[in-house]
């Protein structure tokens, strides 16, 4: 195919969706753009991209699929650099892990161009960052979500999906708030709790300690405290009342644990433990 690709922001999930169009040989081309000129270095001589733009607006030129890998919060920035310079034919979409306010900077952003964008959110990803963590088979089985709008082009959405099919993802469509809602439980929620988990650690006086015997809970607990600071930073605002209201429903279950617990409630206790037990169980992933 000779699909020319631009990828703002060439990171862990931009830099996949690089390399596993070119393995599915989708692409011709692939430019990329991005604020670290080492990283984007590095992706062209290890073959995650083919050009560097020096600008999100020249990276665009030209473009068929204009994908954004940013953070959240600079989204808005983007869409306006590039809002004037995208053809009228390129088809954008995004990877972005809250689809409400992304949503409500395109439309404030994009104008005529609003029926080509497929906003979207890989459900994939590791705690590591930069052109190095892409993988060409990150999206192999993953669901990706498309948040289509009322306005979106059939013909456009149609190409997004069959894009992340070719990457290998399993493709499922939500309309932004639900998807903001459900992600709020299942991701948002349980990377603030890792974090402030992490932070109390760290703020321990016998830290080094407590580090020293850490084991696998330790270890599986807390491997998403090191994500990127700055990408959950945005995520977290973006998504900050839905988070918030998740954060209370978790509260109530907190003091129901503490409360069984002060009261030396063995059955309380077993009776959470085994509910949580038999749904983590019942999960199949």
């Amino acid at each position: 195919m000779n699909i020319r690709l631009a990828i703002i922001g060439v990171g862990l999930m931009g830099g996949s969706f690089a390399l596993a169009l070119k393995r599915a040989g989708k692409v011709a081309t692939v430019v990329g753009c991005g604020r670290s000129r080492a990283n984007l270095e590095w992706a062209l001589s290890h073959g995650v991209i083919d050009v560097i733009a020096d600008h999100p607006a020249h990276a665009v030129q030209g473009a068929d699929v204009v994908m954004l890998a940013v953070p959240v919060g600079q989204v808005d920035d983007v869409l306006a650099d590039i809002a004037a310079h995208l053809p009228a034919h390129a088809v954008l979409t995004d990877a972005a892990s809250t689809k409400q306010n992304v949503v409500a900077v395109a439309r404030a952003r994009l104008g005529a161009h609003i029926p080509r964008f497929v906003p979207g959110h890989p459900i994939a990803g590791t705690e590591h960052s930069g052109a190095a963590a892409a993988r060409a088979d990150l999206y192999d089985g993953r669901r990706v979500i498309l948040t289509p709008l009322p306005e979106t082009e059939t013909a456009a959405l149609q190409e997004v999906r069959a894009l992340w099919q070719a990457c290998g993802a399993q493709v499922a469509e939500m309309e932004p708030a639900g998807h903001d809602a459900v992600f709020a439980a299942v991701s948002h929620l349980p990377h603030m709790l890792s974090y402030a988990y992490m932070d109390m650690i760290a703020a321990r006086a016998d830290r080094a300690l407590c580090l020293d015997y850490a084991a696998s809970s330790f270890r599986d607990f807390t491997r998403i405290a090191a994500s990127s600071a700055e990408m959950w930073r945005d995520i977290a605002l973006a998504n900050r009342d839905v988070l918030l209201a998740e954060i209370g429903r978790f509260e109530d279950h907190w003091q129901a644990l503490r409360k069984a617990l002060e009261a030396c409630d063995g059955a309380a206790l077993e009776a959470i433990f085994t509910r949580a037990r038999n749904t983590r169980k019942d999960w199949s992933q």
